[in-house]
C-alpha cells in the first residue's frame, strides 16, 4: 500500500506540471472556450480543481498533527465563483501546487499510517483513499481542459495506470457512487485493460476475471474514462466492446459527473 501512496502523489505531481505548463500559454480566448465538462469553461474547470485544492489542504495537514483555521467549504466556493478566468487558472496553479507541497513533504511513516477526516465520509480514511479519491478528480478534468483545447487528448496513462489500481482496492468504494448497475437486465463480467470489471448489483474493479462475457478493446485511459462518463463521441474513437453488452449500454451505467 505504501508503493500505491507513493505511485499516487507522483501522478499528481506530473498532472500539475502538465496543467501548470499549459496555463501559462493559454489566451484570454482559450480560458473563456469550453472544458469537456458541458457546464464549465476551461478557466471553471481549473477553477474546480483549484478550490478543490484549497478545502482539501487543511484536512491533511490536520492528520499531520497541525492546528488549522479554514474559511467554510461555500466560502471559498464563492471566492472562485466570483474570480475573473485568468485568476481562477492562476489561483489553480497556486492552490494545487500547496496541496502537493504538502503531501509531498510527509514522511514514509506518516503515508503509511495517517488517516484523513475529508468532512463528507462516515469516518476518516486512511491517507491512499485521500489521495485515490483527489487523483480520480484531477486525472478527469484535466481531461477536461485538454480536451477543450486538443479533441484527440486522453486521460494521463501514468494517471490512468494508477487509478485502475486504486479502483480495484482502497477507492473502490467511489463505483457504489459513479455507477447505476440496474440499467443492465442482467449481470456483466467485463474484460478490460490490467484487469476486469464486473457489473451485478454492484460494480466493482478486479485484477482479474477468469471467464469474461464481454471485452473492452481500448486503452486504460478510455476505461478510466468509461467509469467517468467522458467516453462519449466524438472522444471514443478506436473503442470497441464485444459480448454480452454494448458500450451504449455501459454510457448508461456509468453516467458521469
Amino acid at each position: 500500500m505504501d508503493q500505491l501512496v507513493d505511485r499516487t502523489i507522483a501522478a499528481l505531481r506530473a498532472e500539475h506540471d502538465v496543467l501548470a505548463g499549459l496555463v501559462r500559454t493559454l489566451t484570454d480566448e482559450q480560458l473563456a472556450g469550453p472544458s469537456g465538462a458541458a457546464e464549465w469553461t476551461v478557466a471553471q474547470a481549473l477553477s474546480h480543481l483549484g478550490s478543490g485544492a484549497e478545502i482539501g489542504r487543511a484536512p491533511i495537514l490536520r492528520a499531520a498533527g497541525e492546528a488549522v483555521e479554514a474559511e467554510e467549504n461555500p466560502t471559498i466556493w464563492a471566492r472562485w465563483d466570483a474570480s475573473a478566468p485568468r485568476a481562477q487558472a492562476e489561483g489553480f496553479v497556486a492552490h494545487n501546487g500547496r496541496w502537493l507541497e504538502t503531501v509531498e513533504a510527509l514522511t514514509p511513516e506518516q503515508r503509511a499510517s495517517l488517516t484523513v477526516d475529508l468532512g463528507f465520509l462516515p469516518e476518516p480514511v486512511p491517507l491512499v483513499t485521500a489521495l485515490g479519491m483527489r487523483l480520480s478528480e484531477v486525472a478527469n478534468h484535466s481531461w477536461d481542459v485538454r480536451v477543450g483545447l486538443d479533441p484527440d487528448a486522453g486521460v494521463d496513462a501514468g494517471s490512468a495506470a494508477v487509478l485502475v489500481d486504486l479502483l480495484a482496492g482502497p477507492v473502490g468504494f467511489m463505483l457504489s457512487f459513479l455507477a447505476k448497475p440496474a440499467e443492465l437486465a442482467n449481470p456483466v463480467s467485463l474484460a478490460v485493460p490490467g484487469g476486469g470489471l464486473v457489473i451485478e448489483d454492484a460494480v466493482t474493479v478486479v485484477t482479474h476475471l477468469d471467464a469474461p462475457t464481454a471485452t473492452f478493446d481500448g486503452p486504460p485511459e478510455a476505461f478510466v474514462r468509461l467509469l467517468s462518463g467522458r467516453l462519449k463521441a466524438p472522444y471514443d474513437k478506436g473503442v470497441t466492446v464485444e459480448g454480452d453488452v454494448t458500450l451504449d449500454e455501459l454510457r448508461r451505467v456509468f453516467p458521469g459527473f
